[in-house]
Formats: C-alpha cells, sequence, structure tokens
C-alpha cells in the first residue's frame, strides 16, 4: 500500500495533471469595435520551444514560458473580474498618448525592438496594451501603453489586442507612466521630457509626481534640465540610456555661452553625429561645446603706470581671471596690492551681505 501511494504521489509530480475547468489563463474573449459580441474562443497555447541541448538551457527556457504565461494569465483575469474584454484593432484606427514619453522610434536606438517583433511573429501578441475611446475621432482609440508592441503589430501587418478603458486625461498618464516604470524604463532625459510635457499640458506637479514615480525636488531637478537644452537637440541626441542626471546638467550649462547654439546645430548636422549611437552622439555635442576656439579666448587686459610702461596683465577665461604682473613690477608694490586686496574684498563681502 506505501508502494502504491508512492507511485502515485510520484504520478502527480511528474505526470500530465488536466487543466482545472477554472483556469483562464489561455481564455481571451473579443468583441469588435461596434461592439457586437463574439463567442468567447478559447486560444491554443503555443507549443512551447524546442529546448536546446543541456539541461540549464531548458530549465532557462522553462521558467521563461512560466513567467510569461502567468503575466499573462494574471491580466486577463483583471480584465475579466473588472468586466472588461479583450479585442482585437485595426493599427490604423489607434494614435499615441497625447504626451509622448519615448524619443527612440522602432530599432532607432532601442536595440530590443526587431527582438519584440520576432516575439509577436513567432508567438504572437502575449500582452493586450491599453487604450481609451478616443475624445476627437469617432471609432478611433488612443494609446495610454503599449506604443511598443502597437508598433511591432504594426509592422507587421496584425490586429492588436488591446483592452478598451475610459480614462480621463489624469488616469491616461498615470497608467503611462506606470507600465514605463514596470517594463523598460525611460533614460533620464525621456523623464525630463515627459515631465515637461505634462507640466506644459496643465497637469498638477502631484500629477506629474505620481506619474514619473519621484519625488518633488527630482521633478524640478528634471524640469531644469529639460529647460536648459533645446528641445531640437535633445531629440537629435535620443534617448541616451547610459547618460545621466550630471550630465544632461553639464550639458545644459554650456548654452550659457551664445555661441553654444550655433556649434551645436553644426555638429548635430553632421554625418558622423547622425550615425552613431545615442550615448556616442551626446558625447560628441558635449565635446564640442567643451571646447574653445582661438577667437573664443578673450585678449589680456593690460594695466599700465602713468609712463605707460605694463606693470600687469589681466587674463579672463569664462569665469576665471588671472592677474600677471610683470617682471620688472616692484616688488614691494605686489606685496601692497596683495595685502590691500585682500582687505578691500573682506570689505566688499560684509557690505554685500549687510
Amino acid at each position: 500500500m506505501a508502494g502504491r501511494d508512492r507511485k502515485n504521489s510520484l504520478k502527480a509530480l511528474f505526470g500530465d495533471a488536466a487543466t482545472p475547468s477554472g483556469d483562464v489563463s489561455n481564455l481571451a474573449v473579443s468583441i469588435n469595435p461596434e461592439g457586437a459580441s463574439q463567442p468567447p474562443a478559447v486560444e491554443q497555447a503555443a507549443p512551447p520551444p524546442r529546448a536546446a541541448s543541456g539541461a540549464i538551457k531548458a530549465m532557462g527556457l522553462s521558467l521563461t514560458n512560466i513567467t510569461r504565461e502567468a503575466e499573462e494569465a494574471r491580466v486577463l483575469r483583471q480584465a475579466l473580474e473588472e468586466g472588461e474584454r479583450i479585442v482585437s484593432l485595426d493599427t490604423e484606427k489607434l494614435s499615441g498618448s497625447f504626451v509622448s514619453d519615448r524619443l527612440s522610434e522602432e530599432e532607432r536606438d532601442d536595440p530590443d525592438f526587431l527582438q519584440l517583433v520576432d516575439s509577436i511573429r513567432e508567438s504572437g501578441q502575449q500582452q493586450p496594451i491599453l487604450v481609451r475611446p478616443h475624445p476627437e475621432t469617432q471609432g478611433h482609440y488612443q494609446v495610454a501603453y503599449g506604443h511598443r508592441r502597437l508598433r511591432a503589430v504594426h509592422r507587421l501587418g496584425l490586429k492588436v489586442k488591446a483592452v478598451i478603458r475610459n480614462l480621463s486625461d489624469s488616469e491616461l498618464v498615470l497608467a503611462q507612466g506606470k507600465e514605463n516604470a514596470e517594463r523598460r524604463n525611460l533614460s533620464f532625459i525621456e523623464r525630463a521630457l515627459f515631465a515637461k510635457a505634462l507640466i506644459a499640458r496643465g497637469f498638477e506637479r502631484k500629477i506629474a509626481c505620481d506619474a514619473l514615480a519621484v519625488q518633488k525636488s527630482e521633478l524640478s531637478r528634471l524640469l531644469q534640465v529639460a529647460d536648459s537644452v533645446p528641445d531640437a537637440l535633445i531629440r537629435a541626441i535620443g534617448p541616451a540610456p547610459k547618460i545621466g542626471r550630471e550630465r544632461w546638467m553639464a550639458l545644459g550649462q554650456l548654452f550659457d555661452d551664445d555661441a553654444a547654439k550655433g556649434k551645436a546645430e553644426t555638429e548635430i548636422a553632421s554625418e558622423r553625429f547622425k550615425t552613431s549611437a545615442s550615448d556616442e552622439r551626446f558625447q560628441m555635442l558635449f565635446q564640442r561645446l567643451s571646447r574653445k576656439n582661438r577667437s573664443d579666448k578673450t585678449a589680456p587686459e593690460a594695466l599700465t603706470a602713468p609712463d605707460g610702461k605694463v606693470f600687469a596683465r589681466v587674463n579672463r577665461q569664462g569665469k576665471t581671471v588671472k592677474i600677471e604682473f610683470s617682471a620688472d613690477a616692484d616688488q614691494a608694490f605686489i606685496e601692497a596690492a596683495i595685502e590691500r586686496m585682500a582687505e578691500d574684498y573682506a570689505r566688499f563681502i560684509a557690505k554685500a551681505g549687510s
């Protein structure tokens, strides 16, 4: 009897168990855009990929499939529980969110996009996108999240699976921000532009903070960078995923120079710039603006004695000022000037602070 129980236990553990009747992980309910219901259809699960030799690789493929199927089932269950349905829509009837959050388009600066296209081609669209009825065009829809999936499906000439939900503008951007945080995080400059766009559209700062999952202080820094670098130059650089806040702030400070914009426009027009990766484009522009031309250097200012003889020269390079005395200048005067300068500076600071 004990042997039979052990055998039954092993069979239950490793054998083919029947799928419970209440499982909805492979259930997809669809309706046409006009609202006519269609009977629920049970989709056949895609066959698992052929495992290559090696136990570790096979285990990795199994875990990937389990994770993907579990996430798909969760989304489907949530949609069904909330009374929503997954529908198939023509991609031509969909438009993007009214607030852009990506600087990359398809495979440009997005090396994973082609992998997404291949995945959908082989296994179908695993996750629906979220849309709302278009506020201005009857029969069309506006995407809250899933822009990359939409572009991939459109490239393949397929219909896109979507959940339609009535969303306010605030609810749309909050859903958009949440999806970005959970899937493919935005780069720093993409988040900065997203924040700037939200504020420009009249959203309260609290909504912008919630959409980006940041504190007010971080939102202020994002807006500071977005305002310091011209929008056209940011878009020419692209997402620059490896470039963080400090580097972008340093670039913004270089635009204090009136000639910086002209130099930048010359740089981004070069073929070398256009054919480089996004992070490299940032570095090229940063180096170009940091490099000073000889014509940018201010000629030293001569200080002369009553007899017209030069006893010192003042060199100005940006915010740095150097006073260089000539070799034949009176040493006693130099010592007295240094001492007097310290006293004069102390009085100036005291007066400025009063």
